[in-house]
């Protein structure tokens, strides 16, 4: 009997094993996972996942910048292939399922497709992406960036830990140096499974986001100067309280978050108070300040919103008030074929279903600027993520991976 596309399925206890299975190399006390790029424990998640590769018949290249590509034949294979994945390092207290499920789910879907004797014209391919959190060395999102040559791989491998040790040297050091070109492997489309990271999905009840494209991000440094007194003798009407003119700039950072919803993001997250001392009015405020939009325009927006009030503030209060920016990442929207493929697939399936955005840095930003790429969120319970005690429900990871089945079949056209 042949079985209808339309009918098949990704086996969810395989899929769930693997994590679990991957999840014990760098394991926490608290359930997590701690597995630092290029360290040991990386080369292990690595030799074990390429070598689940070469089991399901799967070619693996490795490129200079250490990205793996594992390849499942299709037809014809001089069409560029299909490819799906994401990254295996994590956070020192990171948890089992970011960044790991959408390369395992990459890995499930070709034994699904080597199950049932599917072919594809197309081949079909599952990447892992090098230093994508950034907890050990800068750039985040490092292997995709040079692949996409937002930045040279000369200044990845230059790029040292707290150790003082080199991208260059620890990829040497593991085995995972290829000899590719970064950006000279092609893609047909691309396709990234991720928990959400956040609460939204949770909070609506829905099992899979459609995601319509990333956040894009100013970071900025503020400093608020005033002068250091007395808290006793100094009467209010004369002081120059660098900390209660801050609060005024940060409570502004979060009203225009607010008034530019729904995808507005406006974080007061980091912030030293000069000389910090009970009874001594702060002289010196500096915070951090985090703008998010789902557009660069609005986020430009929110940018000078918040500083033309910190120079009427400044104005008002006799106080230097100075912001810097520090990193600006674009907005990147997902390609309407991408994103309708995922739509199509969650709805043929019936998983409930929503448009969202990430919050969020991925490796399909970078993808989505050479080729048509997509995201599939899921949820994360209470929308915890970098964290040990993230988590996310079997049937969950099995529905996002089936989505991500039928949207790269859908791409990579099945042989009949």
């Amino acid at each position: 009997m042949t079985i209808s596309i339309d009918d098949i399925r990704i086996n969810g206890e395989r899929l769930w094993d693997s994590l679990m299975t991957l999840a014990q190399i760098g394991a926490t006390p608290k359930g997590g996972v701690c597995r630092l790029a290029l360290t040991e424990l990386d080369k292990q998640g690595r030799d074990l996942v390429t070598g689940w590769a070469r089991e399901a018949g799967m070619t693996v290249t490795i490129d200079k910048i250490g990205n793996g590509f594992m390849r499942r034949a299709g037809r014809n294979n001089s069409l560029p292939p299909i490819m799906t994945g994401s990254h295996i390092d994590t956070q020192p207290t990171g948890g089992k399922f970011d960044g790991n499920y959408g390369v395992l789910a990459g890995i499930e879907v070709v034994r699904t497709l080597n199950d049932l004797g599917i072919q594809t014209e197309a081949p079909i391919e599952v990447a892992f992406w090098t230093n994508e959190e950034g907890s050990r060395f800068v750039p985040v999102m490092m292997g995709s960036g040079v692949f996409a040559k937002a930045f040279t791989l000369e200044h990845a491998y230059a790029a040292r830990d707290t150790e003082g040790k080199s991208v260059k040297e620890e990829l040497e050091r593991i085995g995972y140096i290829g000899s590719e070109e970064p950006g000279d492997h092609p893609i047909g489309a691309y396709f990234e499974t991720h928990i959400e990271q956040g609460p939204v999905l949770e909070d609506h009840d829905v099992t899979i986001g459609v995601v319509q494209g990333v956040l894009g991000i100013r970071w900025f440094d503020c400093t608020v100067s005033g002068m250091e007194a007395h808290a006793g003798p100094t009467p209010m009407a004369l002081r120059k309280d660098a900390l209660q003119v801050s609060t005024y700039l940060m409570q502004e950072v979060v009203a225009s978050a607010l008034r530019h919803a729904p995808h507005g993001r406006g974080t007061v997250g980091m912030v030293h108070v000069h000389p910090n001392s009970r009874n001594v009015i702060p002289g010196e405020v500096k915070f951090s300040i985090d703008l998010r939009n789902s557009t660069d325009a609005l986020v430009d927006t929110m940018v000078n919103e918040v500083v033309a009030f910190a120079a009427e503030l400044s104005e008002k209060s006799g106080l230097t008030i100075d912001i810097k920016m520090v990193s600006s990442y674009p907005a990147q929207g997902f390609h309407a074929d991408c994103v309708d493929a995922v739509a199509r697939a969650a709805a043929k399936l019936g998983y409930s279903n929503m448009p969202t955005v990430s919050g969020a840095g991925h490796d399909a930003v970078y993808t989505a600027k050479l080729a048509p790429s997509g995201m599939i969120f899921i949820p994360c319970k209470d929308g915890i993520s970098h964290n040990e005690i993230e988590d996310a429900k079997p049937e969950h990871i099995t529905a996002g991976c089936n989505v991500l089945l039928h949207a790269m079949l859908e791409r990579a056209v099945v042989v009949v």
